[in-house]
């Protein structure tokens, strides 16, 4: 099984369980985020979802190019980037707090996935970036709208995305797009984080979500990430993109998806 979906104590928790793909994103993962948002929302005694990835080396390193690379045109692209945007939607506008565990690198597409989460609790050996300019693209999923809608500083947000550069867990830390870092295990990471946070009736962390949700529709925050997918797959279909793949999957780069 290429993802795994646990509930226990209140906790919601989907694992992209690829490891030796660097938890990259395919279809089969893309289905079992769609369950793991039916199942909370059919599910009112879930406090807290959290998505991770399995093993301890990658969150998730994006979509798997392996076979998202099948996809030539903007035409072939746009349904799979929205798919994954609106996935990602729901993730962001889930009536509960939402954590990514980031256990490992998360780039690209992951780092995407990660934004869409109310919080990031980040191993203090993992690195984070979104790399796409490497690859001749934009994000597409709806990152830079997340990034942009709740980071809320221009130029930081703007020079992050367009640089794509890898940035280490203190420097996620410090431009604050770690919410906080954790040493040793993410069982422990995760624990630690949400002692606290547990305290307090999920029923009040859910009327604030509402807040941030209510502020979201307001923004049309919806429209404009299907709206970046647009943008990403025109990009996707110009021969600069697909042969950045190509060097990408000879190992000619070591940019990562």
């Amino acid at each position: 099984m290429t993802y795994t979906i646990t509930i226990e104590n209140e906790i919601a928790l989907f694992t992209i369980n690829r490891p030796e793909k660097r938890n990259a994103i395919n279809a089969e993962v893309m289905n079992g985020f769609e369950e793991f948002i039916e199942q909370i929302e059919k599910s009112p005694e879930i406090a807290f979802a959290v998505i991770t990835g399995a093993g301890d080396q990658a969150f998730c390193s994006g979509g798997d190019l392996s076979e998202f690379h099948k996809l030539q045109t903007a035409e072939e692209t746009l349904p799979m980037l929205n798919r994954m945007a609106g996935i990602l939607y729901k993730i962001a506008t889930l009536p509960i707090p939402t954590i990514a565990l980031v256990n490992g690198s998360a780039v690209g597409g992951g780092c995407e996935i990660a934004m869409a989460c109310d919080y990031r609790v980040v191993s203090s050996t993992a690195k984070a970036g979104f790399i796409q300019g490497t690859l001749a693209i934009t994000t597409g999923w709806g990152g830079a709208t997340l990034l942009f809608e709740k980071d809320g500083k221009h130029d930081r947000v703007f020079r992050f995305l367009s640089e794509a550069k890898v940035l280490s867990a203190d420097e996620l830390l410090e431009m604050e797009w770690a919410t906080e870092i954790y040493e040793g295990t993410a069982e422990n990471g995760l624990k630690n984080f949400l002692t606290p946070m547990s305290k307090i009736h999920k029923s009040v962390h859910g009327a604030y979500k509402k807040v941030a949700i209510r502020k979201w529709t307001a923004d049309f925050m919806r429209d404009r990430m299907f709206e970046e997918a647009r943008q990403c797959s025109i990009l996707w279909e110009n021969e600069a993109h697909h042969k950045a793949v190509e060097s990408f999957l000879s190992g000619q780069t070591s940019s990562k998806i």
